[in-house]
């Protein structure tokens, strides 16, 4: 009878010890999973961020483009100029030297 006695203490003790590692367990998996949630907020707002900057990024190409033929244009005007005042350049020293 005392044998049994003293297996029903150590099986209370065991299970008590078990308890104990599990509370202790589920206190781990608390801290990680709320520093999980932390993560998951940050990488949350980085992909938010990311969207934000892609659609800014988009915006700006297109305003780019549109403006683009504009100034390709202007460019295109100031070379033909500059061209016209390179041959009168020319013409007037060509005069000059006669």
């Amino acid at each position: 009878m005392e044998q049994e006695f003293e297996k029903l203490t150590e099986n209370v003790k065991d299970i008590k010890s078990l308890i104990h590692t599990f509370n202790e367990t589920l206190e781990n998996i608390g801290r990680r999973l709320s520093r999980l949630e932390k993560v998951d907020s940050i990488e949350h707002r980085v992909a938010v961020n990311q969207i934000d900057l892609s659609d800014i990024k988009e915006s700006l190409q297109r305003i780019e483009d549109s403006h683009n033929s504009e100034i390709q244009q202007v460019n295109r005007r100031l070379d033909s100029h500059l061209v016209k005042i390179a041959k009168a350049e020319e013409d007037i020293l060509i005069i000059k030297s006669k």
